[in-house]
């Protein structure tokens, strides 16, 4: 283990803030191969339609197997990398966050599952190929043309709208018995987690912010989700220690630091009970 951080691949060095190709495994070059298996983060979305075969990905250290006809959306920050892939072809979208409509991002972002992955049936995975397809001529169309980018833009956002309308109607039928002021407090908590953890440590800091009670808080999202305010805090702080134990070689010091916790220790005993090794162990564990 050598690296300092996390590997992060940019889109802002690409002109349009938009990577669009079709692939068959076999074909993919091996330096490109080598890039996507090894851990690393996007600061942006990348989306996965599978039409044949069959592909494995860790994601934030859960193993995600999807297989035809399939949809899969990384999200910015997170971990991931390809695992393994077999007979494999589809397509694979990389674009700016800043090009999709404020209302599509948040309902990815906002999901009570942190794993965006959607099955699709044969009408779906065509519409969505039909589109890329279009997506694809626009980015790649030698002339710019006068109303290319609103084009594009409408194209893009097309595609997103329909994911988060897919993977909604899947979340909807998970949680359709709870109304729906529980559902955004619970999604609305989430995504200040994803944000704040770093600073945030205790369920009152979200409530004050929410203006709401902790306790209204801590039973809202017990109830949804089945797990206290708590565990979702101190699993994003968990989840982002074992990133760094595992993808860099930060001291456990400089990683307790890093995530608020002047005292390491305490950061360890955390870590400890949580997990059920100590990071040391954790780290020799995945070496």
């Amino acid at each position: 283990m050598t690296q300092e951080n996390i590997a992060l691949y940019s889109i802002i060095e690409s002109g349009s803030g938009i990577e669009i190709q079709s692939f068959a495994f076999e074909e993919i070059n091996p330096s490109a191969k080598e890039k996507v298996m090894i851990p690393h983060r996007h600061d942006h979305y990348c989306c996965f339609i599978l039409e044949k075969g069959s592909v494995n990905f860790s994601i934030d250290f859960q193993n995600i197997s999807f297989h035809t006809a399939g949809l899969l959306i990384s999200c910015p920050g997170q971990v991931h990398h390809l695992s393994h892939m077999k007979d494999a072809q589809g397509w694979m979208i990389a674009l700016n966050p800043s090009l999709i409509d404020l209302n599509a991002r948040n309902t990815i972002d906002q999901a009570i599952s942190r794993i965006v992955l959607m099955d699709l049936n044969t009408d779906q995975l065509a519409w969505f190929v039909d589109l890329l397809r279009l997506i694809d001529c626009c980015v790649n169309q030698p002339q710019v043309e006068l109303f290319q980018n609103p084009i594009l833009h409408h194209l893009l956002n097309a595609f997103f709208y329909q994911a988060a309308n897919l993977f909604q109607a899947q979340e909807t039928k998970r949680i359709q018995e709870y109304s729906v002021r529980s559902i955004d407090i619970s999604k609305t908590f989430q995504k200040l987690v994803k944000e704040h953890f770093l600073n945030l440590k205790k369920p009152a800091d979200y409530a004050s912010r929410m203006n709401i009670t902790v306790s209204y808080l801590n039973d809202t999202v017990k109830s949804i989700t089945g797990f206290s305010s708590t565990y979702f805090i101190q699993q994003e702080i968990i989840h982002e220690a074992q990133r760094r134990l595992f993808y860099t070689s930060q001291s456990i010091k400089e990683i307790a630091y890093a995530l608020g916790y002047e005292d390491y220790k305490y950061f360890i005993r955390l870590f400890s009970k949580t997990v059920g090794k100590s990071p040391a162990q954790f780290r020799k564990n995945h070496l």
